[in-house]
């Protein structure tokens, strides 16, 4: 209980960064800040969106004629998985650690830039040769592990559109996602570790494909080393797919209009069916940038 008194009473404090912090955070002055963006809030994001990779430049920050279906970055083209990777491995970033991951029950395991640019390039090529195009919706349902984000990454290199659907979710609630999405083709993990224990992930992804039929692919990472039935002309492992020469280290990113769809995000469903939330190539880029910069106050190592 006295446990459970201090969580509880630690989410009423307050934290003031020090001094120091204050002195060399990426907004000294968040009311100088607001006051830039209310007044002028074409050029403020503008200046936002600079700070990231274009292919061709916008010709208008925030499209309104269409109201309330607005474009942002109307015109530009772009690709997030330039922005996260490709960049990257043509600088001194090449060979420092861009993810650092330790999972159950131990695991370690760290990637560099260009190791992980290799990752993903051969998953995006993977995915490529079960035909996944640009505009096509992927489905991943896994733990948190490397694979994930590496998915994820294939996925928008790709231009293809991808659905995390959370490894907790039952089957049904799987089902549903995959056929809203319309997924031709499944990630998945053989289990995954909660606690010290297993679950089985592809028992219940094979379930959910049963209920929803539209699956064409399964590619199965090996996470726990459990037995799985793997279903022959549909189920793959990824170690073995990632062996052949598809799953090449070099893979080109596909040129995306900034307000190509990059990932659908499912709601919970309590009032009903799932609903699918869009985001977009480079409205989500400029977002996701200006928060780690400025609200969790990112910098260089």
């Amino acid at each position: 209980m006295d446990r459970e008194a201090d969580i509880v009473a630690s989410e009423h404090e307050v934290y003031y960064p020090s001094p120091e912090i204050v002195a060399n955070a990426h907004v000294p002055d968040y009311d100088e800040v607001y006051a830039r963006a209310v007044a002028d809030p074409q050029a403020f994001w503008a200046e936002r969106a600079a700070e990231l990779s274009w292919y061709e430049p916008w010709t208008k920050v925030l499209d309104e004629s269409e109201a309330p279906f607005y474009k942002w970055f109307a015109g530009g083209k772009t690709n997030i998985a330039l922005n996260a990777l490709d960049r990257h491995v043509t600088t001194w970033r090449k060979n420092k650690l861009a993810l650092i991951w330790e999972g159950e029950p131990g695991d370690k395991v760290t990637f560099s830039y260009f190791r992980l640019w290799q990752e993903v390039n051969r998953f995006a090529n993977v995915l490529r040769s079960m035909g996944v195009n640009k505009g096509d919706r992927v489905t991943i349902y896994m733990g948190r592990i490397p694979e994930l984000p590496i998915a994820m990454l294939a996925c928008a290199k790709i231009g293809a559109v991808h659905s995390v659907v959370y490894g907790g979710f039952s089957e049904q609630a799987l089902a549903d996602r995959i056929e809203d999405a319309q997924s031709r083709v499944l990630i998945t993990a053989d289990g995954a570790w909660l606690r010290g224990k297993t679950v089985d992930l592809k028992t219940m992804a094979d379930e959910a494909i049963r209920r929803s039929p539209v699956v064409e692919h399964v590619i199965v990472v090996k996470r726990t080393g459990q037995e799985v039935t793997m279903e022959a002309g549909r189920d793959y492992w990824y170690h073995d797919l990632k062996a052949l020469p598809i799953a090449s280290p070099n893979c080109p990113t596909e040129v995306m209009d900034a307000e190509d769809p990059l990932f659908i995000l499912y709601t919970s469903g309590t009032t009903g069916k799932p609903k699918g939330l869009l985001h977009t190539h480079g409205g989500y880029q400029v977002y996701t940038s200006t928060t780690l910069q400025w609200v969790f106050d990112i910098k260089e190592e």
